[in-house]
């Protein structure tokens, strides 16, 4: 289970008005000024888990990293994960963050941001040392040579990696609820995060259909055991009494194994469509991609029952710097046009192109407004 390096435990999440109207923006006081920086800022305030996702290059940590700083500095306790691979949050905090939390910021009272950037890595390698484990318990000893086969197949399979990162994810979720008041996800690009937002509900699945098959398996199994006894013991079952089973006791802890991950896996699920718990953020750019491929992930995202609570367009040129950048400009109302006829009842604010990086937490700061 991840654990902070330092900080409280438990405590009820924050809470905020919503905000229904359609916001018309407000980028230019920050990300958090104006009407569509109130309605973001108000879903993140009620959220208690937080997803930042769309297409790669757009922004994501940035705004995943401003929603958890402006959170902190209300209070409240949040935990910033990132899921993607092209790890940014120790360039973007300008310190070093690893697989396990580390405290970047206390900004005042009792809250504060821990950041964890997963290694898928290390976190499929330890996703198949516990398999290897239960595997090489459970089975008998000849066949250990057969697990560690199966699992060099396994490392490299398709698959392998994103229900390792579930797992983490789970794990995230399951900390988060118990020991921060907010967890932030900085998600992979738009692909990566609908397939791994999909796996709850596919792995709850499949686990259920394991358990089916283990249990007509050791219903078979017991039939069989009990003709033997049948042939080898004058009075029947009674030769049983007494007796260590230890393929009966292996089926017994399979299926145990097998429940834990199915309730898991449920838990988390019933926490992803959870409005009143989690919520999703997209960002974008004000590009003809990044329009489409946000509507696409908007609607595989309801068709999975995750609730969208904004948008943030991110890098809009201004208007008044020179015929190029207005022209910019007018081409992205253009494109924003097709946004809103898509999704006219998701809350939008944004966010100006800036002529400098946003690094460190005076820049997150600035970034947001705050």
């Amino acid at each position: 289970m991840i654990r902070p390096s330092d900080g409280g435990t438990g405590g009820p999440a924050g809470s905020a008005p919503t905000s229904s109207p359609v916001p018309d923006g407000g980028g230019a006081g920050g990300l958090l000024r104006g009407p569509g920086g109130d309605a973001l800022h108000d879903v993140a305030s009620r959220a208690r888990v937080l997803f930042a996702g769309g297409k790669g290059g757009v922004g994501k940590t940035t705004v995943a990293s401003t929603l958890a700083l402006a959170q902190a500095r209300t209070g409240r306790r949040v935990l910033l994960v990132s899921t993607d691979p092209a790890h940014n949050l120790g360039h973007l905090w300008d310190r070093a963050v690893g697989d396990t939390p580390t405290r970047l910021t206390t900004p005042g009272g009792a809250g504060h941001v821990d950041g964890v950037e997963i290694d898928p890595g290390r976190t499929v390698e330890r996703h198949l040392d516990e398999v290897g484990r239960t595997l090489r318990r459970l089975m008998p000893e000849r066949l250990s040579g057969e697990v560690t086969r199966h699992l060099e197949l396994a490392r490299d399979a398709p698959g392998t990696h994103e229900a390792a990162v579930l797992e983490r994810i789970a794990d995230a979720v399951e900390t988060g609820l118990a020991e921060y008041d907010l967890v932030v996800f900085d998600t992979a690009p738009s692909g990566h995060t609908a397939r791994l937002m999909a796996l709850p509900e596919t792995m709850s699945a499949w686990t259920e259909g394991l358990l089916r098959r283990q249990e007509r398996s050791a219903r078979f199994g017991a039939a069989l055991r009990g003709l033997a006894q049948d042939d080898t013991d004058d009075d029947g079952a009674g030769g049983l009494v007494g007796r260590r089973d230890p393929r009966a006791e292996r089926d017994g802890e399979i299926r145990r194994v097998l429940l834990r991950r199915r309730t898991r896996f449920e838990r988390l699920r019933e926490v992803l469509t959870d409005p009143a718990t989690t919520s999703f953020v997209l960002v974008l750019a004000a590009e003809r991609l990044p329009v489409l491929e946000t509507i696409a992930l908007h609607e595989q995202l309801v068709t999975l029952g995750v609730d969208v609570g904004a948008l943030v367009v991110n890098k809009r040129s201004p208007e008044a710097a020179g015929s190029l950048l207005r022209a910019r400009r007018a081409r992205e109302e253009d494109h924003l046009r097709t946004l809103d006829d898509a999704l006219a009842a998701v809350p939008r604010a944004e966010a100006d192109l800036l002529p400098h990086d946003v690094v460190g937490e005076e820049a997150l700061a600035r970034f947001a407004g705050l």
